[in-house]
């Protein structure tokens, strides 16, 4: 199981990318293992802004559906749109193509409280 050592994670194993005061947003390996084989991503092509800790849209599995919640506050750049004809790419990729949405941060102090990459590990008892 990868947990790259360049993103900051959520208790809910989402992951974020922080790249100046974008964000892109994905689930972690670990999540993507625990769910199975994706078989949809359900995230509104209308959706314009996320709230840090609330839905942002659902993924869905072959044994459950799963919300996906946003990591902070953020104006929506781009929602990836691969996954709407290949979900699967979440569980073969889910550090690179399989992102859910890139974001324009709002308040790059909210990241703050995110884990790194050796407390995300700790969490997972790894």
């Amino acid at each position: 199981m990868k947990i790259p050592e360049n993103l900051r994670y959520t208790k809910d194993h989402e992951w974020i990318l922080i790249e100046g005061k974008t964000g892109t947003i994905g689930i972690t390996d670990y999540a993507q293992g625990e769910l199975g084989d994706v078989v949809f991503i359900d995230i509104d092509p209308n959706l314009k802004e996320i709230k840090r800790g609330q839905s942002f849209g659902a993924i869905e599995a072959v044994k459950t559906v799963s919300d996906l919640y946003a990591p902070c506050n953020g104006k929506v750049l781009e929602i990836n749109s691969a996954l709407a004809n290949s979900p699967e790419i979440v569980n073969s990729d889910p550090y690179g193509g399989g992102w859910m949405v890139k974001i324009e941060i709002k308040d790059l102090d909210e990241l703050e409280d995110l884990l790194n990459s050796k407390a995300y590990s700790q969490m997972l008892g790894k």
